[in-house]
């Protein structure tokens, strides 16, 4: 009877509801603060700080979305923030892609060596780099620029990026490239128009992760960049503290603004990912 109850209790943990709960918890640690945020911009300030503490504003309002965007140039922020990022991650992919496929491909006679050193080089705290690289951008001339931010972003994002999509064009049949190549493609084109098409799913995912990157990062952008009108949005919603009020509403309504847009790129993106890895299976 008891090794009947063990083993009910057994499969009940490893079953359905255990799954269910931890799905649950993942699911709320996942959204609460972002649907704090939300309901914190709706609020106004007399709501936020009344006792007792208000979940769901009682009388929801837009303006601190409004005031968002008038008491900074938030559009400004946002426009900066989307282009570095943009191309921070065009650069990211292109040169991670090459590099990937040279490791994947090539006979190199250090291969093992070089794949520890990537992995080596990206664990180091970013605040250890920020000396050596905000001395670089000034003796190149680049403070104060695009280019400042851009250059950065896509080194830090390369190791990871890089390291995802070898083990995707390690997946990939050789015969396929020696298939376009004696077809007349050359290996760039075989690259570009075989392996990269296959490996769609990497590609995507790397993609999201520089972008993101790029686009949260805080602490390059406000080094870098003192010009007002180069701020990206991290350090643009920082400006919105005064030097004795902290508009939380204000400044939830301005992180609601910058959340949206890299939530719905993200969404795309997933569906494309989702989408490359059905053709790919079925292909292969």
């Amino acid at each position: 009877m008891s090794m009947t109850l063990a083993s009910g209790s057994t499969s009940l943990l490893s079953g359905k509801p255990l799954r269910l709960v931890a799905a649950g918890i993942l699911l709320i640690n996942g959204m609460f603060p972002a649907l704090w945020i939300l309901f914190t911009s709706l609020k106004t300030e007399s709501e936020l700080t009344a006792k007792p503490i208000t979940w769901i504003p009682h009388a929801p309002t837009v303006q601190n979305y409004v005031q968002a965007f008038s008491d900074q140039p938030l559009h400004i922020f946002l426009f900066n923030s989307f282009m570095v990022a943009l191309l921070s991650t065009a650069l990211t992919l292109l040169v991670s892609v090459l590099a990937a496929y040279a490791l994947a491909r090539l006979n190199l006679t250090y291969r093992g060596l070089i794949l520890s050193l990537i992995i080596a080089v990206s664990t180091f705290p970013l605040v250890t780099l920020l000396v050596p690289l905000f001395e670089i951008m000034r003796a190149l001339n680049l403070l104060n620029s695009w280019t400042a931010l851009i250059l950065p972003y896509t080194v830090l994002s390369l190791p990871v990026c890089t390291l995802m999509l070898v083990s995707f064009f390690e997946g990939i049949p050789r015969d396929l490239e020696n298939a376009a190549m004696i077809d007349g493609c050359t290996r760039m084109g075989a690259l570009f128009k075989v392996v990269v098409p296959l490996c769609a799913p990497g590609v995507f995912t790397a993609g999201i992760l520089a972008f993101v990157n790029a686009w949260d990062e805080f602490l390059l952008a406000l080094s870098f960049n003192s010009n007002p009108s180069l701020r990206t949005l991290p350090v643009g919603i920082q400006l919105y503290q005064g030097e004795f009020a902290f508009p939380w509403p204000v400044i939830s309504a301005a992180l609601v603004v910058g959340i949206v847009p890299v939530a719905i790129l993200i969404v795309i993106f997933q569906e494309r990912v989702v989408s490359g890895l059905t053709a790919g299976g079925i292909k292969g």
